[in-house]
């Protein structure tokens, strides 16, 4: 079976140089805002699905709670285990592959960590592993860019240098599809890569949480959870629920 574009691109040295100045930040800013809302208890267990390096997982274990992150890249969640203790572990695990079962309390898929598959079968089984690993009354929340504010400010062309590489980037919409090639020359070698997301609209994401057996409580625009605005918001986050 051949390797997904995100199998190799996540595990490659070049995604963490590309994408090194993730803000710690604004994730941190996201999930205390995150928590007020929701209002988990102290002993809460929570799901971070696609975790990458696990800066979420990490902030979220600081503050008291009980963690697993689950990534499909090897190379994120070996980085990631050096901050494992009792209450924050980490895993390689494809997350449209069944996990625990009514274990979690709030599970969470963050910073466009989703669409990367080719059907919409796909997407659904995914939603419904994380609809099954909540609890009866757990939580999911969905943190996907704004794709309306995205396709209209899409910059094609971009250079990016980075610890002596140069990144040229371009992005175009192609079949509902985000693409980003990533092409660069380290060593005498030239690579490419790209990265493929689908263009879901809320509407999109309505249809497959239905199939999936979960409805939505509460839309967000940006990580200081504001009004979901499809013109001007930077995000589209969901607050769902088991239907």
């Amino acid at each position: 079976m051949q390797r997904k574009w995100f199998q190799y691109w996540f595990n490659s040295p070049y995604y963490h140089i590309l994408y090194q100045q993730r803000n710690d930040a604004e994730a941190e800013f996201f999930i205390d805002n995150l928590t007020n809302y929701l209002k988990p208890e102290a002993d809460s267990k929570m799901l971070d699905i696609a975790c990458g390096k696990g800066r979420h997982s990490i902030y979220l274990n600081k503050k008291g709670f009980d963690v697993t992150g689950i990534d499909l890249s090897e190379q994120s969640i070996k980085y990631a285990r050096q901050f494992e203790n009792n209450k924050l572990h980490f895993l390689v695990h494809d997350m449209r592959r069944l996990f625990y079962i009514n274990y979690f309390d709030v599970a969470m898929n963050l910073f466009t960590s989703f669409g990367y598959f080719d059907t919409e079968k796909d997407h659904v089984n995914a939603l419904k592993t994380f609809r099954k690993s909540l609890k009866a009354d757990g939580m999911l929340v969905i943190d996907y860019f704004n794709t309306a504010k995205i396709i209209r400010n899409l910059n094609s062309c971009e250079a990016k240098s980075l610890d002596g590489i140069t990144f040229n980037i371009t992005k175009n919409v192609v079949d509902g599809k985000i693409i980003k090639k990533i092409n660069f020359e380290d060593k005498g070698k030239v690579f490419n890569f790209e990265e493929r997301v689908q263009a879901f609209s809320l509407e999109d994401f309505e249809r497959m949480l239905t199939k999936a057996g979960i409805v939505i409580d509460k839309i967000f625009g940006n990580y200081a959870l504001e009004h979901y605005d499809e013109c001007t918001s930077d995000r589209l986050i969901l607050i769902c629920k088991k239907a």
